[in-house]
């Protein structure tokens, strides 16, 4: 009878555990061990007594982050932001990947895929600079223009309801290349007789595309939206921060809950309340990202991440 167990795959394998070894012990200092200052959500923290030292205050600060109202206005705002994001850069790279595809000239093909992707490694210090110097009130590009035109200038950054605007076109902008790549990988891996079968037939290329490209790229799709979904409730910090900043007049329409809690680490010396905003994120991914899965699980199997 064959050994079974962990021993026994130890001792059958045990050069490849030693491998893996450095990677294990990485993974629980910098990812597990720290979750044990979780506690703090639940703790009225006080700096003398320490974390574990700390009294317990149940669901507390839980209770006066919705209270004041900022715990529904960072999760709307976080979760709408994540949405629009979700669909223009998922909705622009899929175009960009089939137009790219369908390019003919190699060389305009490779400079094209290039100048497209070349955002991506733009850092957001630098994106948020490009938007300042064209919003800014005094010397703006934009205000130039008015100026010029003997418009009277915009003071654009006392405008909250026009940042969620900015924030997504530049955010589609920036990863639109990145995310297309992803794309053009699943029709580079298309059947070619599938096209050839479709140029017998008389196809056009509108036909091809909705026919033959979309339905094969389904399951990257699929995949890249469910990833995407279980990041719904985590903003991109450094864009939020290097764009917005803290101008306080924007707050209200830009606030997310990482910049809020970076914030409030900055200003506020109740960790337990960052900690009990920090846990809310974390909890409320975890469930929508088993929820998604299992919706897409139920209708078509084979898609699902698990």
């Amino acid at each position: 009878m064959k050994k079974q167990g962990f021993l026994h795959e130890f001792k059958k394998n045990r050069t490849l555990f030693f491998m893996v070894l450095p990677m294990m012990i990485l993974v629980l200092v910098l990812s597990y061990l720290p979750m044990s200052g979780l506690v703090l959500a639940f703790k009225n923290y006080r700096f003398d007594l320490g974390v574990f030292g700390s009294d317990w205050n149940g669901l507390e600060n839980f209770r006066y982050l919705f209270v004041s109202g900022t715990g529904w206005n960072i999760t709307k705002n976080t979760i709408v932001y994540n949405l629009i994001n979700l669909v223009t850069s998922q909705g622009l790279a899929i175009l960009v990947a089939i137009v790219i595809s369908e390019l003919s000239g190699k060389v305009f093909k490779r400079i094209t895929q290039s100048v497209i992707f070349l955002p991506y490694f733009i850092s957001w210090v630098i994106v948020g600079t490009f938007i300042f110097n064209i919003f800014n009130y005094e010397t703006g590009v934009m205000n130039n223009v008015l100026k010029t035109f003997g418009m009277d200038p915009v003071n654009v950054y006392s405008i909250p309801g026009v940042w969620p605007w900015i924030i997504c076109i530049f955010n589609a902008w920036k990863w639109v290349g990145y995310n297309s790549i992803i794309y053009i990988a699943a029709i580079t891996n298309i059947d070619t007789e599938c096209y050839e079968a479709c140029d017998i037939d008389g196809a056009n290329i509108f036909q091809k595309i909705w026919y033959i490209t979309l339905p094969s790229m389904k399951p990257t799709i699929i995949t890249m939206v469910l990833l995407q979904i279980g990041r719904i409730l985590r903003g991109d910090f450094e864009m939020f921060y290097q764009i917005v900043g803290n101008n306080g007049q924007l707050f209200d329409k830009t606030d997310v809950i990482d910049t809020y809690v970076f914030r409030s680490l900055l200003t506020n010396s109740n960790l337990g309340m960052t900690a009990a905003a920090t846990l809310y994120q974390s909890v409320l991914c975890f469930i929508i990202i088993m929820v998604v899965n299992h919706i897409v699980k139920k209708v078509e199997a084979d898609y699902a991440l698990f």
